[in-house]
């Protein structure tokens, strides 16, 4: 699981049905101070992310799936929520 900001879209006019219904979304991935690290997801958007939103990503393939209810389903990364702040103590 990281936090990442949302940094663009991906259109697929054929995909696989699992798709259906959600947006994929490009996602930089951030490191604690909130700059982002070069790594990037896309990612199954559940919970109506735009782009420059920081988002809550799970980046297992088996949590993913269980979030989407499809046993089987090419799917990796999942947008499963968006972050209004970060707090990180001394």
């Amino acid at each position: 699981m990281y936090i990442g900001r949302v940094s663009g879209t991906v259109v697929a006019t054929v995909k696989h049905e699992a798709f259906s219904g959600h947006k994929l979304l490009v996602v930089d991935q951030l490191d604690p101070t909130g700059e982002p690290t070069g790594a990037y997801d896309i990612c199954v958007d559940t919970v109506q992310a735009g782009a420059g939103d920081r988002v809550l990503v799970i980046d297992e393939g088996n949590g993913a799936r269980q979030i989407l209810n499809r046993k089987e389903a090419p799917v990796r990364a999942v947008i499963v929520g968006i972050v209004d702040d970060v707090q990180i103590r001394d």
